[in-house]
């Protein structure tokens, strides 16, 4: 015999008159289509993802008015971390506004970026490249690839040696016979005549950059190389550090806008523990979390270490950097300017 269904099993409950678009709970608002015009700014878009649900396009828009809170905040020492490879792209110019609006008031990062960011304020690097090109023919060529940037080798290893040399001699004749890498950044700095540059702009505005794996690069090996014949020269990293405790014990608030993983975010996270964590964090990553490694891990997880305040307004973006930056860093700006 055959067994009727009953017809709540099978047929949705109707909405009633006036109960259609609306949330059963007002925690949960409905999701909003983003709407586009020719006049629409990046901003205005920003704001839009915000209620347009998912699934990154959330958090992207609220760690906008994260780092926007946190840029207002007069008594937050703001840090700013990032890797070296995005030094080598069009990027380098989207950070160094955030140097030259003095949206930041430390920087931590690798060698490379100093490479990058010196050699390109001489030479240019090349676009066009691919992922997929043959190596052999390029080294053949003369060419490095990162990525899918090309770098004439003339334009990176021999123009560094020639104008780290010129610098460190200049430093070595001053007295100076253990620089910190902070103080190796303002020289590098004043020495350059390019607005296009981080480190001119850090060293124009006075905003320390801090290089806690400084051999780790061709400015580095430079150091080095300058050591064989002056053995009284050191690089003295404990300056730096102590220059951070400085920083971050005297500071009432914390916060840090950090982009992929390494030692540079580490040293972000590791001496804001000491004065219990960020209270604010922005972390952009194209990493996963699955093997461990710092550069996936969320920054809710630098709260269980104590680096990031169990209070702080926070954020995770899964995304790569070079596709990001531009828009988020140009909405920062023009909710910073259109609230002033």
């Amino acid at each position: 015999m055959k067994r009727k269904l009953l017809k709540t099993a099978i047929m949705p409950r109707s909405p009633k008159s006036g109960e259609r678009g609306k949330s059963r709970d007002s925690n949960f608002p409905p999701i909003k289509d983003i709407s586009l015009s020719e006049d629409s700014s990046v901003s205005d878009i920003m704001n839009q993802m915000k209620y347009s649900g998912g699934f990154q396009a959330r958090y992207l828009a609220e760690s906008v008015d994260i780092l926007e809170e946190m840029c207002r905040d007069a008594n937050c020492a703001k840090f700013l971390s990032f890797p070296a490879a995005i030094i080598s792209t069009g990027t380098r110019g989207v950070i160094k506004e955030l140097v030259k609006r003095k949206l930041c008031d430390a920087v931590i990062t690798t060698c490379g970026t100093l490479d990058h960011d010196l050699a390109r304020s001489y030479k240019p690097y090349q676009s066009g490249g691919e992922f997929t090109m043959d190596d052999v023919t390029l080294e053949k060529k003369g060419y490095h690839r990162l990525g899918n940037v090309l770098i004439e080798t003339e334009n990176y290893g021999p123009l560094v040696e020639q104008k780290m040399q010129k610098v460190l001699s200049e430093i070595y004749s001053s007295g100076e016979r253990s620089p910190s890498t902070r103080f190796l950044c303002q020289r590098l700095g004043e020495s350059i005549q390019d607005d296009r540059s981080i480190l001119y702009w850090a060293a124009r505005n006075e905003i320390p950059i801090f290089v806690p794996g400084i051999t780790d690069g061709a400015v580095g090996s430079q150091c080095w190389l300058f050591y064989q014949a002056h053995r009284d020269f050191k690089l003295d990293l404990l300056r730096d550090e102590q220059e951070l405790s400085d920083i971050v014990y005297s500071a009432k608030k914390s916060g840090a806008f950090m982009m992929g993983g390494g030692i540079s975010k580490h040293h972000t996270l590791w001496w804001n523990q000491f004065r219990g964590g960020l209270d604010y964090a922005v972390y952009i990553t194209s990493a996963t979390e699955q093997d461990g490694s710092l550069s996936g891990a969320q920054v809710r997880e630098a709260i269980s270490w104590g680096k990031v305040s169990t209070k702080a307004k926070q954020v995770t973006i899964f995304g790569e950097v070079t596709s990001i930056l531009p828009f988020l860093v140009t909405a920062l700006i023009q909710q910073l300017g259109s609230r002033n």
